[in-house]
């Protein structure tokens, strides 16, 4: 009787990386989905300045007035009369949004004017003016 040899098992261990991918590509959808995103103006202005001005450590809708009155939202020119529903739609999706208008030191006042009582008329609750300090 002749004995055949065994070959050697040679058992490679080998990681399944299936489960560490799923659970990346749920985090990634959760930070997504959670993220509030930031709608900026699309222009950018010479800043007035105040000595009281504060740091907003959250802002997540810019509106921008540049020097001859024209608002922008969203990197587009918008007409005044579009600002409040725009604002509307957007607090739609965030209704705790936070505003910051960007206006021009040499912007008129009454655009900046128009653009807070659209804001205060769609229901914004927090707005702020941006200055440099």
């Amino acid at each position: 009787m002749a004995r055949r040899k065994a070959k050697p098992v040679q058992d490679e261990a080998q990681i399944d990386m299936t489960p560490m991918l799923d659970i990346v590509f749920i985090m990634l959808i959760f930070f997504i989905v959670t993220a509030s995103f930031v709608k900026e103006s699309g222009i950018t202005v010479d800043k007035p300045t105040a000595e009281t001005a504060t740091k907003r450590p959250k802002a997540n809708i810019f509106i921008g007035i540049d020097n001859r009155g024209d608002i922008y939202m969203l990197k587009n020119k918008v007409d005044k009369d579009a600002v409040k529903a725009m604002l509307e739609d957007m607090l739609l999706e965030n209704p705790e949004s936070t505003i910051v208008v960007q206006a021009d030191s040499r912007a008129e006042a009454e655009s900046l004017l128009n653009v807070l009582d659209a804001a205060k008329a769609a229901g914004v609750k927090n707005i702020s003016v941006a200055a440099e300090q």
